[in-house]
């Protein structure tokens, strides 16, 4: 029985995909729910998965085409099996008396291969690599999707090229960008041509912040099963000067302003593929835990390409910590239709005035850019120095203050 691979059903807000990868090839076996194609949209990457067991008996459309909701993307014949070429069967019984002498060795399954996700299990399969002997970044250590796709490319043999290059080479590699790279690049654009943007600058000693995860963050562990981190604080004390400075969480829609009574916090997160945006929804009725437990849970789906559009749709504010790679200034750029973005960076020691006494502390920049055109200077440096006020006197988050 002969069945059809679609397009999946797209959102409104996706008129069209491209295909990014064929994981199968016409003959290959198939088995029911394993990731056949993935298609890149403008925001995410989705999984075709097969619909039956059986072997894939044709490609309709090519990797590099632009498809559909509802288009054909191949056809499987169900409980079909993959004919073995004859030289594969006699090179596999020259070798039977040696697969057996290897038996032994090979009959457990390799550590971690069961902590995979089916994105990961499948790249483990495709490039053979034993997920083992990767150093896993995930939580508990575990293994990601990215952690085997960056070991594949550090195995590659280095005779894949056809010469290294001489001292004299000037070699240029042209590479197209990804649908999703192209969509960021034009969305960043849209903003600097739209909106008049404006930065303002200021900076928090954090000292405070650092004593109280030093002396709570094993209680809050031990308690939440995740750590405490910056980020927590961070979207807290924006969450309450939004409350008190609204303009700020609004947005523009033509000649009127948009209030939004919520506020929906995107948290910046880097992937292969650039920059996405998932949104804490409801970040007013989120604790420290439901927070940092909701921004673990988004950067293991960013990494794995597991982040739905529903992840990445709205947002009234945006947080982005260029810290973590070691910015120490930045400007960022307001994510559009949002009108501002609060930048985090790097903390370093610096000395500071402190009750007449020069002093180390623990220092970061911080900065907001946002959309002149509705919100005054005046409040966007208000709007930070609340932050300020907020992350260096903690316990006034805790009050509402």
């Amino acid at each position: 029985m002969s069945l059809e691979i679609k397009v999946p059903v797209l959102p409104e807000s996706v008129s069209d995909a491209t295909i990014a990868t064929w994981h199968k090839k016409p003959g290959d076996a198939v088995k029911r729910d394993e990731n056949l194609v993935d298609l890149e949209t403008d925001k995410v990457v989705l999984e075709v998965p097969a619909p039956a067991d059986g072997v894939l008996k044709s490609i309709s459309a090519e990797t590099g085409a632009t498809v559909t909701s509802g288009e054909l993307l191949g056809v499987i014949e169900e409980g079909a099996v993959a004919s073995v070429p004859a030289a594969a069967d006699e090179k596999a019984a020259d070798k039977k008396s040696d697969k057996k002498a290897d038996k032994a060795d090979a009959k457990a399954p390799a550590k971690g291969v069961d902590e995979l996700s089916p994105a990961g299990r499948r790249v483990a399969t495709e490039e053979k690599i034993d997920p083992a002997n990767v150093d896993g970044t995930g939580r508990d250590g575990r293994v990601t999707k990215e952690d085997l796709v960056k070991h594949a490319k550090s195995a590659a043999p280095s005779s894949s090229k056809s010469a290294a290059p001489t001292p004299g080479d000037r070699p240029e590699e042209r590479v197209p960008m990804t649908r999703m790279r192209a969509k960021i690049a034009e969305r960043l654009m849209h903003s600097k041509n739209s909106i008049a943007m404006l930065t303002s600058f200021n900076e928090i000693n954090l000292g405070a912040v650092a004593k109280m995860r030093k002396q709570l963050g094993d209680e809050f562990l031990k308690a939440n099963g995740v750590k405490l981190g910056y980020m927590s604080f961070f979207v807290k004390a924006a969450v309450e000067a939004l409350k008190r400075y609204p303009v700020v969480n609004a947005s523009v829609d033509g000649n009127d302003v948009i209030y939004h009574g919520y506020q929906d916090i995107s948290i910046a997160v880097s992937t292969d593929r650039g920059l996405v945006t998932p949104v804490l929804r409801d970040a007013q009725n989120m604790s420290f835990a439901d927070i940092e437990k909701a921004i673990i849970d988004y950067a293991t789906k960013a990494r794995e390409g597991g982040l739905s559009l529903d992840d990445l749709q709205g947002g009234t504010f945006t947080i982005t910590n260029g810290g973590t790679f070691g910015s120490l200034f930045s400007t960022p750029i307001v994510n559009p239709p949002q009108s501002a973005i609060l930048g985090m960076h790097t903390i370093k020691d610096r000395a500071i005035v402190e009750n007449g006494q020069v002093v180390a502390a623990p220092m970061m920049y911080i900065a907001i850019s946002y959309d002149h055109r509705i919100i005054d200077g005046k409040d966007a440096v208000l709007f930070l120095v609340d932050i300020k006020n907020q992350l260096e006197n903690p316990h006034r988050m805790v009050l509402g203050m």
